[in-house]
């Protein structure tokens, strides 16, 4: 006699919160890992389908030259001793064949990063108006991270059909001086809020591993926590550490550190997409299992992020056959 085992019963779906402390989400992320982890794979399949792994593809459409100073970044001029040569924005043609190749092996949206403090109306911003039409003409999401935005550029980049927006938080207020100089908190929440009024997703996250401590990292999640509504993506980053850049002689990032920001941004931002992105080559399949188990929904898939090496398409891909994940659709991210 074959027994069919009883349906697991379905999670509690928790209401979704825009009032969280620093105190509480310090709590919540310093939870035994176990803990941590259960409860938040249970507030990741209230509200999401855990089989739904989004794949995304990072182009760097413009490299290099980029007049901030982030001490992480090895685009920024400020850092000469990272040795990276600039290159000019790429030729609409050249990136929408870089995206048919995205979207052939498997990527549902594909980002593009230009190194500039803000664009300027123009050819070029012409010219990425182009792209982001030219991606959605191919039947994927597409995403933008150009730096800041007036509220004319974002509604022109809406009216282009852009899926979302990328502008990092990077880490929590407190420790952000330390890591910028050249653009204060208040402008990152700026172009947030120029993106949301033009109708544009926000994609809005940070990097572990500059130096900071949890109480920073549980005040960058605070602050994404309590945007009404919360950021469609939510990008979390171990840091690279660049030669030549500020941060070259960080150490690497625990692996569990990762886990536990994944499961925190799950618990507090349910319905977000919690993107495991710059870091992951670093990590075992293991660990990113753990992190998929924690609540990480979509990953950057390619062999580069920007200027930095990214796991291989064929490695990415074989870890979500081995894990059960089907090769999913083009979704789009869920709204509150």
């Amino acid at each position: 006699m074959t027994l069919t085992p009883a349906p697991l019963p379905a999670p509690t779906s928790p209401a979704i919160r825009h009032d969280w402390t620093v105190a509480e989400i310090q709590a919540i992320h310093d939870l035994p890992l176990l803990d941590l982890v259960y409860r938040a794979a249970e507030v990741h399949r209230a509200h999401n389908d855990p089989a739904d792994i989004q794949r995304a593809s990072l182009l760097s459409i413009k490299t290099g030259g980029c007049p901030e100073d982030c001490a992480y970044c090895p685009q920024s001029a400020h850092h000469k001793g990272a040795g990276l040569a600039r290159e000019r924005l790429m030729p609409v043609e050249a990136v929408l064949k870089e995206a048919a190749a995205a979207k052939a092996a498997g990527a549902h949206r594909f980002c593009m990063g230009a190194a500039w403090r803000q664009p300027k109306d123009g050819p070029e911003f012409d010219a990425v108006l182009a792209m982001v039409r030219g991606v959605r003409g191919l039947g994927m999401e597409a995403c933008v991270t150009l730096g800041m935005l007036t509220p004319g550029q974002a509604q022109r980049l809406a009216e282009a059909g852009l899926t979302s927006y990328n502008h990092n938080l990077d880490t929590g207020p407190d420790f952000y001086g330390d890591i910028i100089s050249t653009r204060t908190y208040e402008d990152r929440l700026r172009t947030l809020e120029n993106v949301r009024e033009a109708g544009i997703g926000v994609c809005c996250g940070g990097i572990v591993g500059m130096g900071e401590g949890v109480k920073d990292r549980a005040a960058m999640l605070q602050v994404l926590a309590n945007h009404a509504p919360h950021p469609e993506s939510v990008p979390i980053n171990a840091l690279v550490a660049v030669e030549g850049t500020p941060l070259e002689g960080q150490a690497p990032v625990d692996p569990l550190d990762l886990v536990r920001m994944c499961a925190t941004a799950r618990i507090v931002m349910p319905r977000a997409r919690v993107r495991l992105s710059a870091g992951r080559r670093g990590l075992t399949r293991e660990a990113q299992i753990l992190c998929f188990l924690a609540g990480a929904n979509s990953i950057f898939y390619g062999e580069r992020l920007l200027t930095t090496a990214n796991n291989e398409t064929d490695a990415d891909a074989e870890l979500l056959r081995d894990i059960g994940v089907p090769v999913p659709g083009i979704t789009l991210a869920a709204a509150e």
